[in-house]
């Protein structure tokens, strides 16, 4: 049997912390109706599905880059090295994998036929999966950030460039987070 690992990422446009990509595997029976790109989810619901597919999947794996790492590369590259980690961990758990959709017009280098999909995070259950794993575990970690940060309100907006945000960094400087190539208006 072949079987498609989606990845998709989270963390591209915000102003501080990581970038997370996912790596999913699902299987025939996993019930695909209720996927949606991330992004039109509420939080709630997110979680939901989160867990169903953390519960279900064949396999998934979570990638990062941090912040001083993206200042490095840049956000592309960045995004390129966590998806190729996010794969790498599944692949080793789940060698089955013959093929990878990717969202987006570029797609990491792999060891697999790859193939990057524009609004694969809205068509393709596995991206769609991925997007709602990586999605949920950056938001995780900003929270947890915001704990150590409070002043910058990572919680609320998880370190996108929000009024509020840019004006914390006005008023304290940037955050031990930050990335420090991105401009801050």
């Amino acid at each position: 049997m072949s079987y498609i690992c989606g990845i998709d990422e989270a963390g591209r446009g915000p102003l501080a912390g990581p970038v997370c990509a996912a790596a999913v595997v699902l299987p025939p029976s996993f019930p695909i109706e209720v996927l949606a790109d991330s992004k039109t989810l509420s939080p709630r619901k997110r979680s939901e599905i989160e867990s169903l597919i953390k519960e279900s999947a064949l396999v998934w794996a979570l990638g990062w880059v941090n912040h001083k790492d993206i200042d490095v590369l840049n956000i592309l590259e960045a995004t390129m090295v966590a998806m190729r980690k996010a794969f790498d961990k599944a692949y080793h758990m789940f060698p089955n994998i013959s093929s990878v959709v990717v969202d987006g017009n570029k797609a990491p280098q792999l060891s697999l036929h790859t193939e990057a999909v524009v609004r694969g995070d809205s068509l393709i259950a596995e991206i769609m999966a991925a997007s709602i794993l990586a999605k949920q575990g950056r938001d995780r970690l900003m929270v947890h950030l915001h704990n150590l940060y409070p002043e910058y309100g990572y919680a609320s907006h998880k370190g996108y460039p929000t009024k509020a945000h840019i004006k914390a960094c006005q008023e304290f400087g940037p955050s031990p987070i930050q990335r420090l190539t991105y401009s801050i208006r």
